[in-house]
């Protein structure tokens, strides 16, 4: 009864340790590796030199411009932005930097409410707890290329007029998306895939700190599938690691999880496009689309193969590249992925049969002189 008058829930007894390991738990829970090893400091960024030496410079007191930051996905552009305003900013790193990426409504309304809003405010040049700090703001807009013409240039005008307060942060993956006023109010980097051998020491020091056991040639398999991308290399491993608990992760099981054609498939593609024959195209290709893999996939993983085939001509190569394009197109536009496939299939199985004839006559021409 005392307990139900105390706190108004019968059987409800007095916060003992239970809450503590409630918080425990919390405070413990899994987050994303992504997040995990995202970079702390400007100093963890690997292989972006010009722009890590532009944000050493301003946090050791000199001025930041406007930044303009494009490349492929998974390069580090964000995390860049973000582990220079932490260490610009400190404590008061919420209330100094303002993130808006696709998922706000970044719309011309947006830009003059919000964006103007925040961009107005003006700040101090030290913290709370006495230490310096640059008098200005930092807005990121993350996936520019994504807003609307008419907010980018309600956005000119903001840059312009807020210059002494606020320093914007640009990022995208396609700087032409860009129109040419922002571009010119910004200083430029352009973020490189990251090398081969920066992923790799990457991916293996976060599978070291995990404890995930993993077979030769697997942070090889991660490189190739993720073409550069670190972020979604990381996220594979992680979902591996998922998939074999207390066991070795293999190369099959990141084929797996990526979607990727097995070799063997592909192989077996290129072997029925040399017979000539529609009819066992047809069959080879209801059984593969079967299997679940993706046309575009698919369609990629045939471009390579095309690209390094050692017997078929340039003229060859460029028909059958020119057909995936148009078939990718079709894609996009909503057409049925068996149809583009086999369409495409048939166009390498044509440049493949003249590639052999023209090849056999050739040989024949030489054993009769």
């Amino acid at each position: 009864m005392h307990a139900f008058l105390k706190t108004g829930k019968l059987g409800a007894g007095p916060a003992g340790p239970g809450t503590s390991k409630e918080k425990e738990a919390k405070k413990k829970a899994p987050t994303p590796w992504v997040e995990k090893y995202r970079p702390k400091s400007v100093d963890d960024v690997a292989y972006q030199d010009e722009v890590v030496a532009v944000l050493k410079k301003t946090i050791l007191g000199g001025d930041l411009p406007n930044l303009l930051f494009y490349g492929p996905p998974g390069t580090g552009k964000t995390s860049t932005i973000l582990a220079a305003s932490r260490q610009i900013f400190g404590d008061i790193f919420r209330q100094r930097v303002l993130e808006l990426n696709a998922s706000d409504e970044r719309g011309i309304q947006v830009v003059r409410e919000k964006v103007k809003n925040f961009a107005q405010t003006t700040v101090s040049n030290t913290r709370p707890d006495g230490k310096p700090c640059p008098p200005y703001k930092i807005i990121i807009l993350d996936e520019a290329d994504s807003m609307t013409s008419a907010a980018q240039a309600a956005l000119r005008r903001t840059m312009e007029k807020q210059s002494r307060t606020t320093r914007f942060c640009l990022i995208c993956n396609y700087v032409s998306r860009i129109i040419e006023p922002l571009t010119s109010r910004c200083s430029k980097f352009r973020f490189k895939p990251l090398a081969s051998g920066i992923l790799q020491k990457r991916l293996g020091y976060i599978a070291q700190e995990e404890g995930v056991d993993y077979d030769d040639g697997v942070l090889q398999s991660l490189i190739d599938t993720s073409e550069g991308d670190l972020r979604r290399a990381i996220t594979t491993l992680q979902s591996a690691s998922r998939l074999r608990v207390g066991e070795s992760i293999t190369c099959n099981d990141i084929y797996e999880i990526t979607g990727v054609v097995p070799d063997t498939w592909m192989a077996g593609l290129l072997e029925v496009c040399t017979t000539d024959s529609y009819q066992k195209l047809h069959d080879y290709l209801s059984t593969l689309v079967a299997e679940g893999f993706s046309a575009s996939q698919l369609m990629n993983q045939i471009h390579d193969a095309v690209v390094g085939h050692d017997r078929l001509s340039d003229s060859s190569k460029s028909a059958i590249c020119e057909r995936i394009a148009m078939c990718d197109n079709r894609l996009v536009d909503g057409g049925d992925e068996f149809l583009q496939v086999l369409d495409l299939c048939c166009v390498l199985m044509k440049e493949l049969c003249q590639t052999h004839n023209s090849t056999c006559l050739d040989n024949q021409d030489q054993f009769h002189l």
